[in-house]
């Protein structure tokens, strides 16, 4: 095992798991170590950090995928889903065309999304110390959006980023979720993470400059290399 288990990006107060997201984000950060190394010529452990962003590459691809879904999942041993796994492609873990990451982003959008917006996971089955229910979280919406972009689906992520948009109060702010059903904010407001979402995937939808192209096309020659 590459690290211990932890409570993940949401925080959750039940046991602490192996979070795939948790996992990815070690990746990420062992990545752009080696990055600065190469292309800037810092110093560090070369050899070590490559071969310690293999063996995390290595325990998520092999933990962290269920093969009966199709699809990631939100840790180790489990059947759950978690919008945070949308994240995969946008860090340049995999190619978004990838089949694990297809098969990621097809479960997500499936079982996942309330009129089209993005669950982070499903609060009913999830032992996350909290009471269940809970509506749809605005950033990982802007995620999908950008995973779309990532696989050229360009009409479906401009269709999702203006029904975002269209969310905004009179003064263009987002809160962190929205309740499709009374059709309000909900949650902490102003969002910062909901806006960061927004200006990100309207950078995605420019096309040439996209960062999360630019960060897919860094990790194209793969991770060992």
């Amino acid at each position: 095992m590459c690290s211990p288990p932890d409570e993940g990006i949401w925080e959750m107060r039940g046991e602490r798991r192996h979070f795939t997201h948790s996992k990815v984000m070690a990746w990420v950060a062992v990545d752009r170590g080696i990055k600065g190394i190469q292309a800037f010529g810092l110093e560090g452990p070369l050899r070590g950090w490559q071969e310690l962003r293999k063996r995390i590459h290595d325990d998520v691809c092999r933990n962290g995928f269920d093969d009966e879904l199709g699809s990631f999942v939100q840790s180790h041993v489990s059947k759950a889903l978690d919008a945070s796994l949308l994240l995969i492609p946008l860090t340049g873990f995999l190619p978004a065309e990838d089949p694990h990451v297809r098969g990621t982003i097809a479960a997500i959008e499936r079982d996942l999304t309330v009129d089209g917006l993005v669950l982070r996971y499903r609060t009913e089955t999830a032992d996350d110390g909290l009471p269940p229910g809970e509506a749809p979280f605005l950033a990982c919406s802007f995620w999908l959006a950008d995973a779309f972009v990532l696989q050229d689906r360009h009409a479906e992520a401009r269709a999702l980023f203006e029904l975002l948009l269209a969310l905004c109060n009179d003064v263009g702010l987002l809160s962190e979720e929205y309740d499709v059903e009374q059709k309000r904010l909900l949650g902490n407001f102003p969002q910062a993470f909901s806006h960061v979402g927004l200006v990100n995937t309207a950078c995605n939808l420019i096309g040439a400059q996209s960062p999360a192209k630019q960060r897919a096309e860094d990790e194209a020659v793969g991770p060992d290399t």
